[in-house]
């Protein structure tokens, strides 16, 4: 690899230099002159493939959202990124279920949370076989927490969406471990 320091000829040249050597230019103004790399017996491994078919189909979600849902382009105003990226990111990224509380009363308190938006939570009440009680949408509150009101007790598995369709599972098995003050009732 041969390193060019100022030279006149060469100041600001890149790109291919025939076709077997490559010119680039570094962050600190220094042009690089070296052979171009052989890709052609590349050998991807299983999980590199994996990466590369999501990759592929968070572009495939991110050309259509960014111009078909508003919500990224009002993410995007004032910032770096553009819709696009925001789109992007919110594929790659799922919500997060933070926590859960169980009042007296039977209200189920989910804090849901999203880098974009949580745009619905469901939450499912089931017996100690597994078999479901009862299931419906939580109602947003207060901007942050997403209620619902539950007729039966038992074990409460929670599921909250994004935009990108992801969706978060988190099963709590003794609810009442998380808000301790309550008592339970048969």
């Amino acid at each position: 690899m041969a390193k060019v320091k100022e030279n006149i000829v060469m100041s600001g040249l890149s790109g291919s230099l025939g076709p077997d050597y490559y010119v680039r230019t570094t962050k600190d103004g220094r042009t690089i002159i070296s052979r171009k790399p052989n890709f052609g017996n590349r050998q991807f491994s299983e999980a590199q493939l994996n990466v590369q078919s999501r990759t592929k189909q968070a572009a495939d979600y991110a050309k259509v959202a960014a111009k078909e849902n508003p919500i990224y382009a009002q993410k995007a105003a004032g910032t770096s990124k553009n819709a696009y990226n925001i789109a992007f990111r919110d594929w790659c990224r799922p919500p997060v279920i933070r926590s859960m509380s169980l009042f007296h009363d039977g209200t189920v308190r989910v804090s849901a949370h999203d880098d974009m938006m949580v745009t619905r939570v469901t939450v499912t009440v089931l017996d100690e076989a597994g078999q479901c009680l009862e299931q419906g949408d939580a109602e947003l509150t207060l901007g942050v927490w997403w209620d619902y009101r539950a007729a039966n007790h038992g074990r409460i598995q929670v599921e909250a969406w994004d935009p990108a369709g992801n969706v978060t599972r988190r099963e709590f098995d003794d609810p009442w471990i998380f808000t301790p003050f309550l008592k339970k009732t048969a």
